[in-house]
């Protein structure tokens, strides 16, 4: 697939940032995703994110999409939503804020996976989120307060 970042995938958001990391630029690795790729990070976009922009303003997307072999190097799950187009990591200011985008996100939008997740290494917060495009699919699996690695 043609190198195509500037891509809008959305009002705000655009392919690039839903690809951008710092590990595949480490690590001199391709992380562009294939056209059903996209197409998931477009429904991602459109049906979480955007909604959840006009109820926060700005947010910050640390991880969108991971080519296989970016996911191993972060150390992604195997079967990770991250490789599917389906999933983010949005980035948090506070904890109060996090739980806010947390419940926001559980009570008003359609989504697949939700982990409020917590970095022991660093401190670092964020969410998780995931969508699957095709209606009736998404689990509204949703953890609270979840430790990473």
């Amino acid at each position: 697939m043609e190198d195509n970042t500037k891509t809008r995938l959305s009002e705000h958001f655009t392919l690039e940032e839903m690809c951008r990391s710092g590990a595949a630029i480490k690590h001199h690795i391709s992380n562009t995703p294939d056209k059903k790729q996209t197409e998931r990070l477009r429904q991602l976009c459109l049906n979480v994110l955007e909604p959840l922009r006009r109820r926060f303003g700005v947010i910050r997307i640390t991880s969108g999409f991971r080519s296989e072999r970016l996911n191993a190097i972060v150390g992604g799950a195997d079967n990770s939503q991250h490789m599917r187009g389906e999933a983010a990591d949005i980035h948090i200011s506070s904890m109060e804020t996090g739980r806010k985008m947390y419940e926001y996100i559980k009570a008003n939008l359609d989504f697949d996976q939700l982990l409020f997740e917590h970095s022991m290494s660093n401190g670092a917060c964020w969410l998780h989120v995931s969508y699957k495009a095709v209606k009736g699919l998404n689990r509204h699996d949703a953890v609270p307060f979840y430790k990473a690695a």
